[in-house]
């Protein structure tokens, strides 16, 4: 067994994949397609469904990919908050994290809390939180012997 994909519902599924793109280095896997019909209906359970799906590649990954939804008929929810239960969050390793933040606020993002060294002095490891422009929650790693001024 192995992951297959990871999937987002959206409010605006291009826009969505547009930050994913433009700011976290996804590429399209395929062209953007429209699902509906009696066979996507019975298989989510939610009926006359339609879903513009779009998939995107995670940058130097293959699969799992993610998978973005904007359905015809949503429900709102509030943001995801870092400690619920559920999905939890994307995580994405880089190599500037304070640079990764600034393009994800200027993208429409927001930060959550600090860049936080969680390693050593000799190997450091710098982790922060964001949101996307939907408010899904993301992890973002930097790995490396020197630490950029936090």
């Amino acid at each position: 067994m192995r992951l297959a994909h990871i999937n987002l519902v959206a409010r605006d599924a291009g826009a969505l994949a547009g930050f994913y793109i433009d700011v976290l280095k996804c590429e399209p896997l395929r062209e953007p397609r429209m699902l509906s019909g009696e066979k996507v209906s019975r298989g989510n359970g939610l009926s006359n469904c339609e879903i513009y799906a779009i998939w995107l590649k995670f940058p130097e990954l293959e699969r799992p990919f993610l998978e973005i939804h904007e359905h015809k008929v949503t429900h709102d929810r509030d943001q995801p908050r870092v400690n619920e239960p559920g999905f939890g969050h994307l995580s994405f390793q880089m190599d500037d994290i304070s640079a990764a933040l600034s393009d994800i606020i200027q993208a429409g993002g927001v930060q959550i809390g600090e860049i936080t060294d969680f390693g050593t002095p000799e190997k450091p490891f710098l982790i922060a939180y964001a949101r996307d422009p939907e408010g899904n929650v993301l992890e973002l790693e930097q790995v490396s012997t020197r630490v950029a001024s936090l």
